[in-house]
């Protein structure tokens, strides 16, 4: 039995870490790839089991918050992080459904569906999987070892050569971090088409600029109003209202 100070796992992470060194322009391509349909509109639905589920909810929150650098926000939803929906439909319909079902209700062709699986074998993400396909969504996997049924079943997969699943965890965990930084690069290359940081249909975003169509939207034009408060529409100031901040 190994104890605490025995360096057996590092050394299984370290051989494991200069072999996972070859997926690099993978995870470059699924970067650049994820920023032009996000950026285009679309959106990434990611979902795991365990562990992996906790990996996937990382991912989601370092596109819809920032990885390094401040850049507008991008649609990404783990699915299993609905725990409402989630428990309903595994009592309703089964695990086997858990992320088939919300598949379903939320992607769209061109979205992206990532599924995270140390073994590659999860009922729930193989129907998920199959969901997708049906419905036009392209779907990446990140698994352990190959050859496995969640990588046979994707469209593109990275899979980890590690015997033990808490290695696999961890380069998971690497790959998401390089999936990011790719993303991030290609963000600020341009190449996130013409919705990252803008609003839909005329809204403008958060800090200001207009929406897609180049007009100002509802909240535009309430900020434009705020920016004439104090002024008459002769242009003479008014002096505020006793009370008011």
């Amino acid at each position: 039995m190994n104890t605490v100070t025995d360096t057996t796992h590092c050394d299984d992470l370290a051989k494991a870490l200069e072999a996972f060194r070859d997926h690099g322009p993978l995870l470059e391509r699924w970067g650049t790839e994820l920023a032009r349909r996000l950026g285009s509109g679309a959106r990434l639905l990611v979902a795991g089991n365990g562990g992996s589920a906790a990996q996937a909810q990382h991912l989601t929150a370092e596109l819809v918050g920032r990885y390094r650098d401040d850049r507008p926000p991008f649609s990404a939803v783990a699915l299993h992080a609905d725990t409402s929906s989630t428990t309903a439909i595994a009592n309703d319909y089964g695990v086997q459904e858990v992320f088939a079902r919300q598949t379903a209700a939320h992607g769209r062709p061109g979205d992206v569906l990532l599924l995270l699986s140390t073994s590659g074998a999860s009922a729930n993400l193989l129907s998920a999987a199959d969901r997708a396909h049906r419905l036009g969504m392209t779907v990446w996997a990140l698994t352990g070892r190959a050859p496995n049924p969640l990588q046979l079943g994707a469209d593109d997969a990275l899979c980890v050569d590690a015997p033990v699943a808490a290695t696999v965890q961890e380069l998971h965990l690497v790959a998401v971090h390089m999936l990011c930084e790719a993303f991030d690069q290609a963000v600020e290359r341009g190449e996130a088409g013409h919705r990252g940081g803008h609003g839909v249909d005329g809204e403008p975003a958060a800090d200001g600029r207009p929406g897609t169509d180049g007009k100002p939207g509802v909240v535009g034009r309430l900020v434009g109003r705020a920016r004439t408060v104090g002024r008459t529409a002769a242009g003479a100031p008014v002096a505020p209202r006793k009370g008011h901040a």
